[in-house]
Order: C-alpha cells, then sequence, then structure tokens
C-alpha cells in the first residue's frame, strides 16, 4: 500500500520532476534497470546520482558506494513527495551545489562533504529515516 500511495504522490504531486525523469529514463533505456522502494532506479556509469520524481540514476555496483548513494536519491524522492512543484527549487540548489565548479572548489579548499549543503544533508537524513539503510555523507 506504500508503495501505491508514493507512485500516486509521484505522479501527481511530484509530476514535474517525474516527467523530466521520464525524459532523462528514456535516454538511459540501455542501462539496467530496477525497482527499489517503489522508484525506478536506473543504474548508468556516472559517479554521482540523480533523483527525478518516480526516477533515481545511481552509479553502478563497481562504483564504491553506490548503495549508499542510491539511499540518498531515494531521499529527494522523499523530499519531490513532501514538496511538490517546489522540489524545483531543491533540485537548482542540489544542481548548482553539485556541479559549479566554484562550489566543487569551494568544497576542496574547505574540506566540506557534499552533504555540507542543507538539501543534500536533508535528502541523505530522510533516506535513512525511509529505508532504513546507511546514505552517503561525504
Amino acid at each position: 500500500m506504500k508503495k501505491i500511495l508514493f507512485i500516486f504522490l509521484q505522479c501527481t504531486w511530484g509530476i514535474i520532476p517525474t516527467l523530466v525523469g521520464v525524459v532523462f529514463f528514456i535516454k538511459m533505456i540501455r542501462y539496467p534497470h530496477k525497482i527499489y522502494r517503489g522508484c525506478i532506479d536506473t543504474r548508468w556509469d556516472m559517479r554521482s546520482g540523480l533523483s527525478l520524481g518516480l526516477f533515481i540514476f545511481t552509479p553502478n555496483e563497481e562504483i564504491s558506494d553506490s548503495e549508499k548513494i542510491r539511499v540518498h536519491e531515494y531521499g529527494h524522492c522523499i523530499q519531490s513527495i513532501v514538496l511538490g512543484p517546489l522540489f524545483l527549487i531543491i533540485g537548482i540548489i542540489s544542481l548548482v551545489w553539485g556541479r559549479h565548479p566554484y562550489f566543487a572548489k569551494l568544497r576542496e579548499e574547505k574540506k566540506l562533504s557534499y552533504t555540507s549543503c542543507f538539501v543534500e544533508a536533508w535528502a541523505s537524513k530522510w533516506g535513512e529515516l525511509a529505508t532504513g539503510e546507511e546514505a552517503i555523507w561525504d
């Protein structure tokens, strides 16, 4: 019943990131997919993860901490359900924090973890609470 509610909420309240996730899913169709707690988890060959509503994209098992990254990305799925359309703000903050060279340099110089950004810490915490598994914190 929880999975049905999860899917329903992602396809209604969280429809915007879910629709973007469909586009990414189609582009990544050649990669392996499996269901993870109601999400469609695509295991790609990148070292980072991405969460788009009902879809998460996580590193394949050859990458260390891939399971912890998956829990973190699932935490972003929970954020999507809670915030609905406002999740786009979280997504923008996350994208800028993770990809912008200024913040990459700042994290390196100040020895900051990726989860030093509040939206990333929030995702790891909620991923752990929802799954009972360990999320990535560095």
